[in-house]
């Protein structure tokens, strides 16, 4: 399928994990890529991965923190410069943080979390709904987590701003949805991504693949994700296959989210 087929879509935290994967989808389905990162290397070697799968991709990329307001400007107009549209915007650069309890949080870590995962998000709302509306279209996907729709132990700035994604997400769908703007979430649970990993690292620095295999026990399917189910899933919501998809928050985590007891 190519229902992306001619689509500019812009990426952030597009180097690596979730953002990568998505970004491999998305060319294979035609899309035109603005890609974008904070990590200068990771960035680089992204966009030679890509270019060397698919040699007629039309991409370009930024080097941006997305938690700098200026920096999110920057990369919309950057896009619009060189395509002359967004036609979709995967908003998914994150971090998580560090694993302590409420009482016991670095404060500087918790900010910085609010910083890039909330306030990260919001900005690059408010920069792209803007071009959307001038086009009266445009797709949104958001990246929330199973931390959006759940409490999540040790993880407090992370579960807070991703409620907050969600909580965004609905308010756009409901604010432009008559411009033609479908803002979607998505909630991923455990995928297997360099992210994911660092937290099972923190958990059992000895021997995190063990961490890993406990936490899978719990998932009714015994598995944790992989980064390109997730991808799947984005594209669709960036595809008119998903027109009449507004204001969700889409769970991608095995049924998990949905366990209570054992399974």
């Amino acid at each position: 399928m190519s229902n992306l087929n001619g689509k500019v879509i812009l990426i952030t935290g597009a180097a690596m994990g979730l953002g990568l994967a998505a970004a491999e989808e998305f060319a294979q389905q035609g899309a035109k890529l603005s890609l974008v990162d904070f990590n200068a290397e990771a960035l680089e070697s992204a966009r030679q991965q890509l270019l060397k799968a698919h040699p007629e991709l039309e991409l370009i990329t930024t080097l941006a923190d997305v938690s700098q307001e200026t920096a999110v400007k920057k990369f919309v107009d950057a896009t619009v410069q060189q395509f002359r549209r967004i036609d979709g915007f995967y908003n998914n650069a994150g971090i998580e943080g560090r694993q302590a309890s409420i009482t016991e949080y670095n404060v500087d870590i918790f900010k910085k979390v609010i910083d890039i995962n909330l306030m990260g998000v919001y900005y690059g709302m408010r920069y792209v709904i803007p071009v959307m509306q001038k086009q009266k279209y445009g797709k949104i996907v958001n990246v929330a987590s199973v931390g959006g729709i759940r409490g999540v132990l040790n993880q407090t700035p992370y579960v807070a701003s991703k409620h907050a994604v969600s909580g965004m997400t609905k308010n756009a769908a409901l604010e432009y949805g008559r411009d033609g703007i479908n803002t979607n979430a998505i909630a991923p649970g455990a995928i297997l991504t360099p992210m994911v990993a660092e937290a099972f690292r923190q958990i059992d620095p000895v021997d995190p693949k063990k961490a890993e295999a406990e936490y899978a026990k719990a998932n009714p399917t015994k598995r944790l994700g992989l980064p390109v189910e997730v991808a799947k899933v984005v594209a669709f919501l960036l595809s008119e296959d998903a027109s009449y998809v507004n204001g969700q928050t889409i769970a991608i985590d095995g049924g998990q989210s949905n366990v209570y007891g054992n399974v």
